[in-house]
């Protein structure tokens, strides 16, 4: 079976409290004079104490139009992508080279050639690395990627295999927009990267184990999340019904999922969930009937870093190996759902 040799989280430099967040918001986002009353509760409701953005607040006035951000967001993906693969690349005890396949998500900028046809050469891969770069997936990708190298490891169980993802949710938010779905995204979303490392079955190596993954799409719902995108870039799109959704379908996924493998939701000893947003982790908690505690590490990366879209999961799924410690044997429930609207599970064994 294909094993988890690593997870490294990257973050930018700017560090900021949400209330200094908040108040970009107001400045930017509302009209002069406006009451901000319906921003600050939202910032406070979110459940988010700080923040990482790739730039200094002050420098998110100057960018003028979607290609000046966009130029940023290369650059600076580039950047944290790198000291991402590095960080996990030297937890796992490899090199570049010993890298077969690169695989690439996100969802708030775009690049050709893409972020990781420019890293190959950058982080010293092999000439003959197989890439493949990912857009559309928004939160799903970072469970999806891992989900996907698994398929691919399964074929070439000799292989290495590395999904790096980088979102800068930052550069997104719309300035002059005062929309609830802008306001709503600003209060969740900060910016970081993560590389996750996984290696084929016929490698010996700890971690957890990928036993199984399930994807499923939900009819009906390619309204609910995604981006309109313009002249000034990506405009979220953000239905209030996404944690309806979630109690609509999730548990009947989870459980049927769960069962194929003999396994109930009790029988879960640690849940890697994607910090969507209070009312989502609520709806995942309420529908599946977890105990109290199981999603401490997600409310946790909530709060530290915000929702980082794709790559928020595996900064959990990091936390989980490093803070939780599982028993060996023991199964974990890797799930995250985005634009699709979607959702994607994955079954670990510790």
């Amino acid at each position: 079976m294909t094993r988890i040799a690593a997870v490294h989280g990257a973050l930018p430099p700017h560090r900021h409290t949400q209330r200094e967040v908040t108040d970009l918001v107001a400045r930017t986002c509302l009209p002069p004079g406006a009451d901000r009353r319906v921003l600050d509760r939202l910032h406070e409701n979110a459940r988010v104490r700080a923040r990482h953005t790739v730039l200094p607040l002050d420098g998110y006035r100057a960018l003028d139009g979607f290609g000046a951000t966009n130029d940023v967001f290369i650059r600076s993906a580039v950047d944290l992508g790198a000291r991402a693969v590095r960080g996990a690349l030297r937890s796992a005890g490899l090199r570049p080279t010993d890298v077969d396949l690169l695989m690439f998500t996100s969802v708030t900028g775009i690049a050709a050639p893409s972020v990781d046809a420019r890293l190959v050469t950058r982080l010293g891969m092999r000439s003959d690395v197989k890439r493949l770069p990912v857009f559309g997936l928004g939160c799903v990708a970072g469970a999806a990627g891992t989900a996907r190298l698994h398929d691919y490891l399964l074929g070439r169980p000799d292989d290495v295999a590395v999904l790096l993802s980088v979102e800068l949710c930052s550069l997104t938010f719309q300035r002059h927009d005062a929309s609830p779905a802008n306001l709503v995204a600003t209060a969740l979303f900060g910016d970081g990267a993560a590389a996750l490392v996984a290696l084929g079955g016929r490698r010996a190596v700890s971690g957890p184990e990928i036993v199984a993954t399930r994807s499923r799409m939900y009819p009906d719902t390619e309204h609910v999340m995604g981006w309109d995108v313009g002249s000034t870039g990506f405009r979220v799109v953000l239905d209030p019904a996404v944690p309806d959704v979630v109690r609509q379908y999730l548990a009947d996924d989870v459980r049927e999922f769960l069962d194929e493998h003999g396994l109930k939701p009790k029988d879960v000893a640690h849940w890697v969930c994607h910090p969507g947003g209070p009312k989502v982790l609520e709806a995942v908690t309420e529908v599946l009937d977890l105990p109290d505690g199981a999603l401490d590490v997600t409310w946790r990366s909530l709060a530290d870093v915000g929702n980082l879209s794709s790559s928020s999961v595996l900064h959990v799924l990091r936390d989980t190996i490093e803070q939780r410690r599982p028993e060996p044997g023991t199964p974990g429930l890797l799930l995250a759902m985005g634009p699709g609207f979607c959702c994607e599970l994955v079954l670990l064994r510790w």
